[in-house]
């Protein structure tokens, strides 16, 4: 028999599983890793010219065109894996899209666990624990990798003749880097609030309602 149980935080640890899924695959999608090289806007004159900063993410990048800067071309500069600028922003990439697939598998768990907390006597709560510390861990090398690849040409392109590994010159960092950072910082603590959420879900007091013959229980 199903028996839905909601505590508080085991309902926290499954909110906080889908935010940080959320989080790191939209930044992993972003355009702003890097905000570049101030540019002039494309303009039709030439009094008052007015600068933008051009954005470039792990495999995309967006720019002003037309006349006043009015259209954003946003898009992928890459057509294929290898155009990606730099070794290491595929690899960076190759870690990030594994943390970030094991994040989006353990959400769609998470809400599940709603209604069944183990498999074959092991707690799910646990085994998802385990996977967000080890997708933790793919995000935090992936995060650690992508300032290496900062000396490729497509960055000095972006961030000037001064760019190198892990000094971005011109360029600064944009908000979907402190995105994944912050996600990052999150799926750790998902992890720690993982076992929390077991104890919770297994206390006396469920254990008492259940046993009570009640199917839906909520403890908050």
């Amino acid at each position: 028999m199903c028996h839905v149980i909601v505590t508080c935080r085991s309902m926290l640890w499954t909110l906080l599983s889908i935010v940080v899924a959320f989080v790191e695959l939209v930044a992993f999608m972003s355009p702003d890793w890097l905000l570049g090289l101030p540019r002039p806007e494309p303009s039709n004159e030439v009094v008052g010219i007015r600068e933008y900063r051009p954005t470039l993410g792990l495999y995309s990048r967006c720019l002003h065109i037309g006349a006043h800067g009015v259209g954003v071309s946003c898009g992928p500069y890459a057509g294929t894996f290898g155009e990606v600028a730099s070794k290491f922003w595929q690899a960076a990439m190759l870690f990030l899209a594994a943390g970030t697939l094991v994040l989006g598998c353990v959400a769609c768990i998470s809400i599940f666990t709603l209604c069944f907390q183990s498999i074959k006597k092991k707690s799910i709560f646990n085994i998802c624990g385990l996977l967000q510390a080890i997708g933790a861990l793919l995000l935090m090398v992936g995060l650690m990798l992508y300032p290496a690849g900062w000396g490729s040409e497509k960055v000095i392109l972006f961030c000037g003749m001064e760019a190198s590994p892990f000094r971005p010159a011109l360029c600064s960092l944009g908000w979907a880097f402190y995105a994944a950072i912050g996600g990052t910082l999150g799926t750790f603590l998902c992890s720690v609030l993982s076992a929390q959420a077991e104890i919770a879900t297994s206390s006396d007091k469920v254990q008492e309602e259940i046993e009570e013959g009640k199917s839906l229980i909520c403890l908050f």
